[in-house]
């Protein structure tokens, strides 16, 4: 076992791999960049270290920078995390030429995974059709209007490496094609040095279903069953839940099965996941292989009782599988939200600033894996992603009420965020019958809009911090206003906002 772990990441994930390092013992290593030197997981690590630019490339993904860090640090393996160097097959390189462990997949395995079209024609290879699309990469107009005019429309224009809904566009036309060939090609390039691009048949009302698989050093394969991750925002999921609810104990047993024999064609290592599509019919395809930890990994956790991130370690450093498939079980059912800062009413676009306030939910089944605090500076170089809210209970309808009272109970002032359209979702009526397709956002909330009470919480949250701050605002008037300076600010935050939803 390690006895020292550089985290080459920052954020919520950083700090949640920090705590299954200190249970196993292992010290914690943490790298920083310029923005980030007062963040959270730079005060939990044992060790910090700087890295020299606040931009990505400068920093979080400079592989060179993440080497050199570790070896300086005394860390035997790296962690990297999701994002950033992931997924990335130079580190994976890189840290076995430094006689450093990468945690996660080797090297030939990131190269496979990494490239969709190699995917896609993997799991066609072990008897696992893929979407509808092209198998090789397009490189001018011209053949992207013969392939679309091949496949029909609606169509997706996506980028062959990298993930996180980045260098994907969607086509309902013909006339739109030449412009999302253009930006996606443009924001693969940028975003993973690879602009090539293919072609994907974009179905409506689907379920993205993903299998949770770990592997050991021999080849020994296990699945943890399903997520279902499809209430997304541009191609980015922010609710997943397990058990998937479309799926029966048959179609759930195919799923796993194939997503094993995709995995073992790939001659898969450590923990990754094989992504589906499911109609409402139960018909499924193959859509890709993520390898890596997933954002939504504690669903998994919650619904089976087990440490994902200390799996990886166990069998980063070597250790067999210490699970055999009939011991893994399922028990209720978990759900988990994604809180960005970000503004829901502004499609989504990032909101930097400082947090005033984070007041996580508590009580029996709740998680909250956060990155940040009161005092926080999320800036605008990075993804914006401050927390995970995570709930378990025994079944899906218990589940969502809890999930809705604890969206409820949490306060994040200083930033936007879409606690409230969180809230809004996991209470209607489509989500608590299953309605969950990839197009739910669009079909359910796309006028959604802050309730009036949103906007009085929010004046509250400023009148709270001018209290705080020894500064006495005009009374605001009404009963947000009684009891004067004497009376907690804070306290009565809760108060309001707790009297009714958001």
């Amino acid at each position: 076992m390690f006895s020292r772990i550089l985290v080459a990441n920052r954020g919520e994930i950083a700090v949640r791999i920090f705590r299954t390092c200190r249970e196993l013992g292992i010290a914690t290593v943490a790298v920083y960049s310029p923005a980030d030197r007062d963040a959270l997981h730079v005060q939990q690590a044992d060790q910090a270290l700087a890295l020299a630019g606040s931009a990505p490339e400068d920093g979080y993904l400079d592989v060179e920078q993440i080497v050199v860090a570790a070896r300086d640090s005394g860390a035997q393996a790296i962690h990297p995390g999701y994002g950033f160097l992931a997924e990335s097959a130079r580190l994976a390189g890189a840290c076995r030429q430094a006689g450093l462990v990468f945690i996660g997949p080797p090297a030939r395995v990131l190269e496979l995974a990494g490239d969709k079209l190699a995917a896609r024609r993997l799991a066609r290879e072990a008897g696992v059709p893929p979407t509808a699309g092209t198998d090789q990469p397009l490189a001018d107009l011209a053949a992207l209007r013969r392939q679309a005019s091949r496949l029909g429309y609606p169509l997706l224009v996506k980028a062959a490496a990298g993930g996180g809904g980045k260098g994907m566009r969607r086509v309902d036309e013909e006339r739109q094609l030449e412009q999302a060939l253009q930006m996606a090609a443009g924001e693969a390039r940028a975003a993973f040095g690879d602009e090539r691009l293919f072609l994907e048949r974009y179905r409506q009302r689907v379920h993205h279903v993903e299998v949770q698989i770990l592997a050991d050093d021999s080849g020994r394969l296990v699945h943890l069953f399903e997520r279902e991750c499809s209430i997304q925002r541009r191609h980015q999921k922010i609710i997943e839940e397990a058990p998937a609810p479309l799926l029966d104990d048959d179609l759930r047993q195919q799923l796993c099965s194939d997503a094993l024999a995709v995995a073992r064609a790939a001659g898969y290592r450590n923990a990754g996941t094989v992504e589906f599509l499911v109609d409402e019919e139960g018909n499924y395809s193959f859509m890709e292989i993520n390898a890596r930890l997933q954002v939504e990994h504690p669903v998994t956790e919650l619904l089976t009782g087990i440490d994902l991130v200390e799996q990886q370690i166990r069998l980063a450093a070597g250790e067999p599988l210490s699970l055999a498939q009939e011991d893994i079980g399922r028990r209720g059912h978990a759900l988990e939200c994604r809180i960005y800062a970000e503004d829901p009413t502004r499609d989504f676009l990032p909101s930097p600033g400082t947090i005033s306030v984070c007041e996580a939910p508590a009580g029996p089944g709740i998680r909250f894996d956060s990155g940040v605090g009161a005092g926080s500076v999320v800036p605008v170089d990075y993804d914006p992603i401050l927390a995970k809210l995570i709930v378990h209970a025994g079944d899906r309808p218990r589940a969502a009420a809890r999930l809705a009272r604890a969206l409820d109970e949490t306060c994040i002032l200083g930033v936007s965020t879409p606690l409230e359209l969180l809230g809004d979702i996991v209470r209607s009526p489509q989500f608590l019958d299953g309605d969950t397709t990839t197009d739910f956002l669009e079909r359910h909330f796309a006028d959604w809009r802050p309730s009036p009470r949103r906007l009085q919480v929010a004046l509250l949250g400023w009148l709270a911090e001018r209290l705080a701050g020894g500064e006495t605002p005009l009374p605001p008037g009404g009963d947000a206003g009684s009891g004067g300076a004497g009376d907690d600010p804070w306290r009565r935050l809760r108060r309001f906002r707790m009297g009714g939803r958001s």
